[in-house]
């Protein structure tokens, strides 16, 4: 067993003001994905100049923080955010999801290619490349916070996480990290060095994460209000399961245009 490394959640506290690391990591995902940004529409040659771009990255941070708001609210705690509806406005006490982000991101990304004129699945590969940083960094977060843990066992990398009970659990966390982060930057990075048609780099990344999604879900600890659900799969593998299939779907369909 490895001793769970006890961070302050808080990474810096300015009187009154509480600047928190999970926050900081959403920060330094537009910062580091700034750049890689500006590389992808050089690469891919589309029509966005500076300006336009900066507008799209504001659209996309809109639609992460509100989509991953409402996403947590409508699939995992409806019923208790319609008893008490001022709730949803308690940010602070955490509750997003990735799914809910997700669609957030893609309306955002369906409006800019709309009023700019560039096509939606050129959006989606242009933002499919930056955003396994995000979940990179967003799951280091997760981990610091000592939440989303995973299921009890006896690996000898297991950990304590505090308010987990006293049983060595799955840092499913890192997992998360390793494979929705790492792993599909290398996978997308290396894919994206030539170009691609259309659509098949959003759609690897769609696939890519619903099976990494898939399998974490195995060891991470279901949410103890909604447990395991109908055929023994819990909220986050019934979500990605549209994930896998829409990927897969676009990775078809570019290939054959």
């Amino acid at each position: 067993m490895i001793a769970f490394p006890h961070i302050d959640p808080v990474a810096l506290q300015l009187g009154p003001i509480a600047i928190r690391w999970y926050g900081l990591m959403y920060t330094l995902t537009f910062v580091l994905g700034w750049p890689l940004l500006q590389w992808q529409v050089r690469r891919q040659r589309l029509d966005i100049n500076p300006e336009r771009l900066a507008d799209l990255v504001m659209a996309v941070l809109l639609g992460v923080i509100l989509g991953g708001r409402f996403g947590y609210i409508l699939f995992y705690n409806f019923s208790a955010y319609l008893e008490n509806p001022l709730a949803i406005l308690r940010v602070w006490e955490g509750g997003m999801s990735f799914h809910g982000g997700l669609l957030g991101v893609l309306l955002a990304g369906f409006l800019f290619a709309r009023q700019s004129g560039v096509p939606f699945l050129s959006i989606g590969d242009l933002l499919a490349v930056v955003t396994p940083m995000g979940l990179l960094l967003g799951r280091i977060g997760n981990f610091i916070n000592g939440e989303l843990w995973g299921r009890p066992t006896d690996l000898p990398w297991a950990m304590v996480f505090p308010g987990a009970g006293p049983l060595p659990r799955h840092p499913s966390q890192l997992y998360e990290a390793a494979l929705e982060g790492v792993l599909l930057f290398v996978l997308l990075w290396v894919l994206g060095r030539r170009p691609r048609a259309p659509g098949f780099l959003g759609g690897v990344f769609l696939m890519g994460y619903g099976l990494c999604r898939l399998l974490v879900e195995l060891v991470r600890e279901p949410d103890a209000h909604l447990g395991i659900l109908s055929l023994g799969l819990t909220m986050g593998q019934w979500l990605s399961l549209p994930m896998l299939l829409l990927g897969a779907a676009l990775i078809f369909y570019s290939r054959k245009s």
